[in-house]
């Protein structure tokens, strides 16, 4: 069974399984950007006038600093943390139906989010006005800019899925847990892992030699890749099972 071709656009998950999302065009992505923008500066305008109306005096130097705490409180502390603590939705992008996620499919974690902040900060936005953001957004394949490439992220528009395809993964032997747990998942390609989960799914609707032949020839290449060996006796749909099922597990951990 030769492992599929994923989609242009499809994003094989931690799960093995294959999301046929698509990712955001430069324009939703601009209008979520100018929203954030807009309510950004409405919260440092009223910053700046609580500090004039409070009556507090302020030198160049102190009126500097703070210019730059605002900066980064804005730019890089308020998307970090929107992005984190919403799993990928800033206020913009929740309006217009759009969400970061990591590149496997898996929510966005706070390292990602930071890396993201802090070249739109410098580099996407930082250096002439956006332009780098929209050369390279338009130039990559998911319309990613320096920040996601970096980041290892895409922002996808969660609202209009083309198609997701999904097959059921059978429970694994509770007896095989503790050396699933042992193994060593990082040699094993998505594309593999992608093919078993699907010949899992739909075992039981393939003649039975067909299914035995397919499943060995299946078990024996995920084998290679993965360490250490199962043990002795076990039956090759089992071995893919626990392989998929600790594979899940530990993304979304």
């Amino acid at each position: 069974m030769a492992p599929p071709e994923p989609g242009v656009d499809s994003i094989v998950t931690g799960e093995a399984v294959e999301l046929d999302l698509a990712p955001a065009k430069l324009p939703s992505r601009a209008l979520a950007f100018a929203l954030d923008v807009v309510i950004i500066g409405a919260l440092m305008t009223a910053a700046i006038v609580v500090v004039v109306v409070s009556g507090v005096e302020v030198d160049g130097a102190a009126a500097a600093a703070i210019g730059v705490t605002l900066a980064v409180l804005a730019f890089v502390v308020w998307p970090t943390a929107w992005e984190t603590l919403t799993r990928g939705r800033s206020p913009g992008k929740a309006a217009f139906g759009l969400r970061v996620v990591s590149d496997d499919g898996g929510p966005i974690r706070f390292r990602q989010a930071l890396v993201r902040a802090l070249a739109g900060l410098f580099v996407d936005f930082g250096l002439l006005s956006g332009v780098v953001a929209v050369v390279v957004s338009a130039c990559t394949r998911r319309g990613q800019r320096v920040g996601d490439l970096l980041a290892g992220t895409i922002v996808l528009r969660e609202r209009v899925p083309r198609s997701t395809r999904r097959v059921a993964l059978p429970d694994p032997d509770p007896a095989l847990a503790g050396w699933a747990s042992t193994l060593q998942l990082s040699a094993l390609p998505d594309d593999l892992a992608l093919a078993a989960r699907q010949f899992l799914g739909r075992a039981g609707d393939l003649d039975p030699t067909v299914r035995r032949t397919l499943g060995e020839q299946l078990a024996t290449d995920v084998a290679q890749r993965v360490a250490p060996d199962p043990p002795s006796g076990t039956s090759a749909e089992a071995f893919l099972t626990a392989v998929l099922a600790e594979r899940r597990r530990r993304a979304s951990s």
